[in-house]
């Protein structure tokens, strides 16, 4: 989940450092105090998870200095600066220079908070992005958010792999939800063109003269290149493949055609018509489907993915505990065959909402996961299945998400699963290998 964001102070007046970090202390900010620019940067580095406060006149390296060897070190990092009376010329330069804002003392210290805000904000923004370009550049990192054990994932994971390390245009289809955007990721992630332009964007929502000049130019924004030429030697990826008008799907397919073998930049499309009855085929003119579903990928429903919804519920939910401070809802026996059975037709990103409102329910000390789950499906039954399951399955789902959350909560501790749970040591292994749960998994 998202890394707490933190504000370095730097001054060498004891005095302020201690009454900035106090104000914003009780504002809800986590501080950090430091007597110089040396002693600061020592700690902050370029993935700093925070915002800098720093005095400009300060003894040995000067705030002027300070700023210009944090920008060096990441430009991004939002530097505030604090200037005495007459200073104010000097705080101009730091602007220039790239600091992200000045204070003037006396400041109003309402004020020093809301700058604080928005500049720990931006810090986010820019961390959170930065995170995902290196995911995008790591097929490692963005495999491992495709979990899951069940057959259908395992040979989803294959099948990416395989087509990663091609050089074909490829058709990704299914349900809303499924996580189409992130396996075109992880198509880029894991291919030729990792290190390359990864440029996504959606046929759907303009009419075709926007899209054309989107799509191919001319942009009238000066400096924006059109998106063909954004992606050259990467990845471009077209959602909503089936809302692209039938003129720019002859110019598509002509500049596709023009690449050559292998293509210069590969083009993933993304459909979203399997749940409306129609399909990919339907919308776009024969050979550029042909073109395109010469590699195709159909990600699977949720509901066909088994003991996996168990699975992902947890880590969704000891996300979101985590993230709101409070402990993840304990799932029943028959919640848990409720939300095997449940018939999910907005796949992963439902179940994620779910995830969350029963972790805000739990905090709160009311509802069930059930409830939740009602009123997602105000016309489905909570007993019923959209997929009928022996009764076998869901007892031994449900007892491999029992021993993987308590695994999880004493942190591998053998002994400790064991009391819990009232297992011998023999038995706990035994069920431990049945299930693919190993506790190097679980050691913090």
């Amino acid at each position: 989940m998202a890394q707490a964001m933190k504000i370095a102070i730097v001054d060498d007046e004891q005095d302020m450092r201690q009454s900035i970090s106090q104000w914003l202390s009780l504002s809800g900010f986590e501080t950090e105090t430091y007597a110089s620019a040396e002693d600061a940067l020592k700690v902050i580095g370029p993935d700093y998870p925070g915002v800098i406060i720093s005095d400009i006149r300060m003894p040995g390296m000067d705030g002027m200095g300070f700023l210009k060897k944090l920008m060096s070190l990441d430009s991004t990092l939002p530097v505030i600066m604090i200037t005495g009376h007459g200073d104010v010329p000097m705080a101009v330069e730091a602007m220039r220079v790239g600091a992200y804002d000045f204070l003037e003392k006396p400041f109003n210290p309402d004020q020093l908070t809301t700058l604080a805000k928005s500049a720990t904000h931006k810090r986010r923004l820019a961390l959170d992005a930065r995170a995902l370009r290196r995911e995008l550049g790591d097929g490692s990192t963005i495999m491992k958010k495709l979990i899951g054990a069940s057959p259908v994932m395992s040979r989803l994971r294959e099948d990416i792999l395989d087509i990663g390390q091609s050089d074909g245009h490829v058709l990704i289809d299914g349900e809303t939800g499924t996580g189409k955007t992130l396996v075109a990721h992880a198509l880029h992630a894991v291919g030729a063109k990792a290190g390359k332009k990864f440029v996504v964007t959606s046929c759907a929502g303009q009419d075709e003269e926007e899209c054309a000049r989107r799509l191919f130019g001319p942009m009238d924004d000066g400096g924006a290149q059109p998106l063909v030429e954004e992606a050259r030697g990467g990845t471009l990826v077209l959602e909503d493949i089936e809302a692209l008008p039938m003129g720019l799907q002859a110019r598509l397919l002509s500049w596709m055609n023009d690449q050559g073998s292998p293509a210069e930049t590969r083009v993933v499309a993304i459909s979203n018509l399997q749940e409306q009855g129609k399909t990919c085929e339907d919308c776009l003119r024969p050979d550029l489907f042909y073109r395109l579903a010469a590699m195709k990928i159909t990600l699977p429903p949720l509901r066909q993915r088994g003991e996996d919804i168990l699975m992902l519920f947890t880590r969704f939910a000891d996300q979101f505990a985590e993230e709101y401070g409070c402990a993840a809802p304990t799932v029943s026996a028959q919640e848990a065959a409720q939300l095997l059975q449940a018939p999910w037709p907005g796949n992963i990103r439902q179940l994620i909402n779910i995830a969350e409102r029963a972790v805000l329910q739990s905090r709160r000390g009311t509802g069930t996961i059930s409830s939740l789950l009602m009123s997602d499906h105000d016309d489905v039954q909570p007993v019923m299945t959209t997929e009928g399951k022996p009764l076998k399955e869901y007892v031994e789902a449900f007892e491999r998400m029992l021993i993987d959350n308590t695994m999880r909560r004493h942190k591998g501790s053998i002994v400790g699963v064991m009391d819990e749970l009232c297992l011998p040591r023999r038995t706990l292994n035994e069920k431990m290998a049945k299930y693919g749960l190993q506790r190097s998994d679980y050691l913090q």
